[in-house]
């Protein structure tokens, strides 16, 4: 059997292939950070401390059970509709494994309303206000990712955010020191990352690996080939179903593999702080836009389209 039908649930025999048993029982004996803090709501300084002395800080229980199953069914709905144009599940960030933004033309899903609904999560807006300093922080997109049973390989270690590049390399890229001395990772959290779970992240469904304290790093970040083992084995789980993982983009991170039987989504909302800006792509109409609670409109208000223009909303497999 192909890895191609593997995500598809057309059988589970490639479970037991020698190379990926062998890398289940790896993973199941070894995988996850040692004595990983999850945190239960309301407990909002200790959830700053440990986001800025680690990169990221984990929270239970921020969801409720409908929310989560909502969530999951938006996902897998969206899932459905990106693998439906990649039958041989190339993926676009790597084999197996796709970014919900990446995969869609307005490189977010504020379009959907699975993704509307977190704008309102009143432990998001408590966190991440206090990170900031302040409530007046902005959406950049409603994002996240996805990968299928099957992704087998890693993915290399990478940060979201980077000091200016050229407009032909992305489209994404504000900061800038013209005297070279410094840096985007001198700078407070400029842009945090949100990670919603609609399902448990367990040691085997490609949990996200984060190297803590690397926010701030100016070492060159090291490839797949150079990666410590203790580094493939740092990510964060098991983490339960309703639970966020908030996270500066800054910090190394990348995505492990998928040897369970389930897809894994975890999707996102992205923020900016209120002093820092990159370009913004709008992915909510006007009318959507009215539909949302004030403080949800004062967070989308630089991602919502003109009254007298629509939104081209769909899949596309094209690289994040």
């Amino acid at each position: 059997m192909d890895r191609a039908s593997k995500s598809t649930g057309a059988g589970e025999a490639w479970l037991d292939e020698p190379g990926v048993a062998a890398l289940r029982a790896h993973l199941e004996a070894n995988n996850g950070i040692k004595g990983l803090d999850i945190l239960e709501p309301g407990d909002t300084r200790h959830a700053v401390e440990l986001f800025r002395r680690d990169g990221f800080v984990v929270i239970a229980n921020v969801l409720d059970s409908a929310q989560v199953e909502i969530l999951a069914s938006g996902c897998a709905a969206v899932a459905s509709e990106i693998l439906a144009l990649d039958e041989g599940r190339k993926g676009n960030r790597g084999s197996h494994r796709y970014s919900f933004g990446g995969s869609s033309l307005t490189r977010s899903q504020l379009h959907r309303p699975e993704w509307q609904m977190l704008l309102d999560i009143p432990i998001v807006v408590d966190t991440v206000s206090a990170i900031f300093g302040s409530p007046e922080y902005v959406l950049r997109a409603a994002s996240g990712d996805f990968c299928l049973p099957g992704a087998v390989e890693y993915q290399p270690l990478h940060s979201d955010v980077g000091d200016w590049r050229d407009g032909a390399a992305t489209p994404f890229s504000a900061f800038h020191d013209p005297r070279g001395h410094v840096s985007i990772r001198d700078l407070p959290c400029p842009y945090v990352c949100v990670n919603f779970l609609p399902q448990e992240v367990t040691r085997l469904n490609g949990p996200t690996r984060q190297i803590p304290g690397t926010q701030h790093s100016r070492t060159p970040i090291p490839t797949l080939a150079e990666e410590p083992e203790w580094m493939r084995l740092s990510t964060v789980c098991p983490a339960p179903a309703g639970a966020i993982m908030v996270r500066d983009v800054r910090a190394w991170h990348g995505g492990t593999p998928n040897v369970s039987d389930a897809i894994r989504s975890i999707p996102n909302l992205e923020f900016y702080a209120p002093w820092f800006r990159e370009p913004i792509v709008p992915g909510i109409t006007y009318a959507d836009y009215r539909k949302l609670s004030e403080r949800a409109q004062r967070l989308v208000r630089h991602c919502v389209t003109d009254s007298s223009e629509s939104l081209v909303v769909g899949p596309t497999l094209r690289a994040p």
